[in-house]
């Protein structure tokens, strides 16, 4: 599969699991979604950028014992 491929298949399981999150668990997104409208801008980029990361070292992780 191309990398192009991979891409969009990653994009397209994200809009299948942010959807099945609203429509499974509502009341929680929106308790979510209050409670990081009250963080500070700072504290959000960190955990932006500490869940970025996350995901890339899956990724290497996967990669390296699939092969």
């Amino acid at each position: 599969m191309a990398f192009a491929a991979y891409i969009l298949t990653a994009f397209c399981l994200i809009f299948v699991i942010e959807g099945l999150m609203y429509a499974l668990f509502p009341d929680m997104v929106r308790r979510m979604m209050a409670m990081a409208i009250m963080l500070p801008v700072q504290r959000l980029r960190v955990f932006g950028a500490v869940m970025a990361a996350s995901g890339l070292c899956l990724i290497w992780i996967i990669q390296a014992l699939m092969g």
